[in-house]
């Protein structure tokens, strides 16, 4: 879309602040990270998604985080920047907040974010550049990746040693899909990046903590236990015309408690309305 972005680039490309990389076509996003990272000469690089917009202090929030020699990757906490437009962007919100301040959380009490997100990362140079190659040629089903860049430069990065850390208080806004099926898009994408890094990073996991081991079993097994159950229930109806209640009640009761915990967790009583979620989760 380089017709949208012309403006801004004439206004700033004037500016000795300021380098652009203008690739002759649209290659996707890990070549122009690799283009992008090729011409730099910072110590530490900041990965922006387009979309996202960071708060004032965010890049000092992250590089205090990189002082430490041990980490090589480092990411802030994401909201919706359009969270008030819809239901459904309400609803995005509050997984951006869970998947932050439960997940990214509890994964970074071990120094290990299994994924570092687009939005807003920071990467130490000198970690990148050593993994540039194993990052540029990772191919699926024997063609160049084109999807999960952001788990798998995650998961090199920890498989070379570093720490991997999450700064919750470096907060960036990212505009989420407002309508279901761009949405159900995205996360399809994103699951199998999912399976398919956490797949090649199960060598990684002998070396981690056995709590990060349990953490990415449980996110791999849990979706496919819940698609399981509803399969059998579906089964269950069709062959014998009766409802399986005792599976939906057991998806309803694990639901309400899973969202009344985080409510009190947070503090926030929208929490309560995540139960809208389910279904579309199902």
């Amino acid at each position: 879309n380089r017709e949208a972005i012309v403006r801004v680039h004439d206004f700033y490309s004037r500016d000795p602040r300021f380098s652009f990389i203008l690739l002759p076509e649209n290659v996707g996003k890990r070549k122009a990270q690799i283009a992008a990272i090729g011409q730099s000469s910072g110590d530490l690089v900041l990965n922006v998604d387009s979309d996202s917009t960071i708060a004032c202090d965010v890049v000092s929030k992250l590089a205090s985080k990189m002082r430490n020699p041990e980490v090589g990757a480092v990411m802030g906490q994401l909201t919706a920047s359009n969270r008030s437009d819809t239901w459904l962007t309400k609803l995005i919100d509050m997984e951006y907040w869970l998947a932050c301040n439960e997940e990214r959380a509890a994964q970074a009490r071990f120094g290990a974010v299994m994924c570092c997100c687009g939005p807003c990362a920071m990467y130490r140079r000198s970690a990148l550049v050593s993994l540039l190659d194993q990052y540029e040629t990772q191919l699926f089903r024997g063609k160049p990746s084109n999807f999960g860049e952001d788990r798998h430069l995650t998961i090199l990065m920890l498989k070379a040693g570093f720490r991997t850390e999450y700064v919750p208080d470096a907060v960036v806004a990212t505009v989420v899909p407002d309508r279901l099926k761009p949405y159900l898009c995205q996360q399809l994408r994103w699951a199998r990046s999912t399976f398919r890094d956490t797949f090649l990073a199960l060598p990684l996991l002998r070396g981690l903590n056995r709590f990060i081991t349990l953490d990415v079993v449980g996110q791999n097994v849990g979706p496919l236990l819940l698609a399981l159950s509803v399969v059998t229930g579906l089964a269950h109806f069709i062959m014998s015309a009766t409802v399986p209640w005792w599976t939906i009640l057991m998806i309803v009761s694990m639901t309400m408690i899973r969202c009344s915990v985080v409510a009190l967790h947070s503090r926030q009583l929208r929490f309560l309305g995540f139960v809208l979620h389910t279904p579309i989760n199902l």
